[in-house]
This record gives structure tokens, sequence and C-alpha cells, in this order.
């Protein structure tokens, strides 16, 4: 027997099961097996999309922060020459813009309330070519930082912890103090606050205050940044791009890509991601096992038609195929179904999710406490083939034993009792 008719067989018995009670009933745990399939996929293909649209989210808050790639001094000094390091990583064709920048740490106090900060001096107009913070308030807030003024830029959670507005006086305590007759006297500078900056990014608007980069070699005693920072045409090519910066640069320097920065989140949302994926898979395993029982239901009440296809010449290997592509169709429909519904569900998650708002009188994400007030998905090539692969293995694994178990009818028990 060929292929094509193991094929057609296969595709009609899939089919059937408008005739009789049995028939029906097989063909309704079929189409349950396949649902299954389905709505496991669906489920995958939406929980991972809107995971990755928390990645995606939380990911441009940070980056409108903080720079693609930043490069140090290897002594922890001051950069000797940083024109000329900025000018040699330009030579990277993914490298778009460069700023210097000091950075380190420090206490910020008004009156008995006293918060650690990560005090970062920047040159505002070098930085709104890096960081999409201060492009967006460069010619408002961060116009403001001028050299000699003392201003100081805080994070508008930091802000409000040390209950301070624009034109209040904090005081800055640098780290190292002055030795002096009476003992180490800490370093204190009186700041003056010349505005506050958003972020959406609890981390950075809680914990970074900005200075204008030459009052920051002042306050901290370097002879100038401390480091450049670099912005790329394509974010996710930092860790590439930071490799070839550190061989092109040499050894004088280290260099640091976002996600190096980052690294307990990044590796906190890879390991979510790859555990919630195992998780789910174990829904698409369960609904493609069903098809071992409705398989095996099938052939059960197959069995005179494999008793006659088998009088007739067809081999076991035949027989077995017939009822692979019985449950390979299922699988297939079941995947199939299930990827076009997640798609189609993902790509419209946030406008479902705010008729479920409407309907139910209540909301899932108070923008208070999430920063957000959408659903985000963010459907990824990278997801949907794995998914969609699995789900096919697991769908022709669970087709083996009952199509195997069919091969082995033998004709003559097959008849006795019809």
């Amino acid at each position: 027997m060929n292929w094509p008719y193991e094929l057609q067989i296969g595709w009609r018995y899939t089919r059937a099961g408008r005739a009789g009670r049995r028939n029906g009933f097989i063909s309704f745990i079929s189409g349950v097996s396949m649902l299954g399939i389905a709505l496991g996929v669906m489920a995958l293909i939406v929980v991972l999309s809107v995971m990755n649209g928390f990645q995606k989210e939380v990911r441009d808050r940070m980056l409108a922060v903080i720079a693609h790639v930043e490069v140090f001094a290897s002594d922890g000094n001051a950069l000797p020459d940083w024109h000329r390091t900025a000018a040699d990583a330009r030579r990277n064709p993914e490298v778009i813009g460069t700023a210097p920048f000091i950075e380190t740490q420090a206490l910020i106090a008004r009156g008995d309330t006293m918060r650690g900060a990560v005090v970062r001096g920047i040159s505002p107009d070098d930085e709104a070519t890096v960081t999409d913070i201060v492009r967006e308030y460069k010619d408002t807030t961060f116009a403001k930082l001028q050299p000699g003024g003392w201003g100081v830029v805080l994070g508008i959670e930091l802000a409000r912890e040390l209950g301070v507005r624009t034109g209040d006086k904090v005081t800055l305590m640098a780290p190292g103090g002055e030795v002096t007759p009476a003992g180490v006297v800490p370093r204190l500078k009186q700041l003056t606050v010349v505005g506050t900056f958003d972020s959406g990014h609890y981390e950075y608007d809680s914990t970074l205050a900005m200075l204008q980069l030459d009052d920051a070699a002042k306050l901290f005693r370097t002879e100038g940044p401390t480091g450049v920072q670099l912005r790329l045409k394509d974010q996710q090519e930092a860790r590439d791009v930071a490799a070839q910066l550190a061989y092109s640069l040499g050894p004088q320097v280290v260099v640091r890509d976002w996600t190096q920065t980052n690294r307990n989140w990044f590796t906190a949302v890879q390991l979510e991601k790859r555990m919630m994926f195992i998780v789910l898979t174990l829904i698409v395993a369960v609904a493609a096992f069903n098809l071992v029982s409705t398989l095996v239901m099938t052939v059960t009440d197959k069995r005179a038609d494999i008793a006659i296809l088998r009088t007739l010449g067809a081999s076991p290997r035949s027989v077995m195929g017939i009822f692979m592509v019985q449950g390979a169709l299922s699988g297939v429909i079941g995947t199939l179904s299930g990827v076009l519904l997640g798609l189609v569900v993902a790509f419209n998650v946030g406008d479902i999710v705010a008729f479920l708002e409407r309907l139910l009188g209540m909301t899932f994400l108070p923008s208070s406490v999430y920063l957000i007030s959408r659903m985000p998905s963010d459907p990824q090539r990278g997801d949907i083939v794995p998914i969609a692969v699995v789900s096919l293995l697991l769908s022709f694994v669970a087709t083996i034993y009952p199509s195997w178990r069919a091969s082995r009818v033998q004709p003559a028990d097959a008849l006795r009792y019809e």
C-alpha cells in the first residue's frame, strides 16, 4: 500500500464520527484532545508574550537612565584622555553616541533625613546623545546644571523621601574625608535642587542624583571623567560590541555593557522565562498524551477494518502508518490552531484586558503600583517556533504506542466475532 493511501485513510479516521454512537464518541474525544493541545499552545504563547512585554517595559525604562556600554579606567581613576577613548570607541560602527561621566556613591541629607545615593557627574549636552531621560529634559531641568552652579537633579522618589522640592538645599557628604588636627572630617557640600526626573524605574528614581561634570570633578577630587558612556544602534548587540571594544581599546580600560550592570535582573528574568516555559509545556504534554487514549479507542473500534486491510495485503508497517497519520494530524491541527489563537490574543491582550476591566469594574494593573496601565505584550519568533516544535514532537511521540498496537492486530482474531 502506498503512502498516499495511508494518508487518505488516516485523514478519514481523523474526521470520522458521524455514523454511530461509538464513532461519534471517539470523534468527540479526538476533538477534545486537539482542543487541549490548542489551548495549551495558546496559553504558552500568551504568557511568554506578556512576560516579554513586561521585560521590554522594564528594560526600556532602565536604558532611559543608563548607557548601553560604559568604559572605565582599569585602575579605577580618571581616564587619562577621555576624548581619545571616546574617539576610538566611535570607530566601531555600532556606536552612535558618547558622553563622559563621573560616578560614585555618597550620602545626601536634608535636615534629619539622610539617604544613600549614586551621584553621577554629567555634561548635559553630551549626555543627551546617550540617555533618553537627559534628552527628554535637556532644555528644561538639565539645562540648569551649569559649571560652578552646584545644582543637583534628583530622582523623583529620592526627592520625595528627602522631602525636597525645586529650589531647596540639600547636603552631600562625599566619600573620603579631610584629615585635620581634630581628626577626619567628612567633606560636605551644600547643593541646590534644580529639578527632578521621573524615569518610571524605581531603583533609579530612588537612588540617582546628577551633578554637572566639572562640579562633580571638584567635589570628588578627580582629574577628569572616570568613564565614557556609549549609545549603540542596537541595544541587543551590547554584549558583542562590549567584547569588540574591550579588545580594540586595550587592557588600560574596562568595558561593561548594560546586561552586566544589571546582571541579577537579567539572569532572574531569563530563569523565570525558562521555568515558565517548562511548567506550561507540561500542560501541552498532558493534552498531547490524551491522543494516546483517543488512538487506543480508535484501534479497538477499527479492529475489523485493520483485519480487512491486512487480508488485502497491507503490511503491519502500513497499518502503523495509518494511525500515526491520524494522531499526527490531530497534533498538527491542534498546534496550528493554538499558534493562531495565541498570536491573536497576544497581539490584542491589551484591548482584551481593558475590556475585562470595564466589564468587571476593576483594575488589574494600577498605574500607581506597576507604573503602566496597559498590559504589555511582545510576541517573539524565538519563543513561538520552539513552542510549536515541542507541541508537534509530543504529539508524534504520543502516537507511537497506539499505532504499534494497531500493527500487531491479527486478522483472524479480529474477525472471529464479526
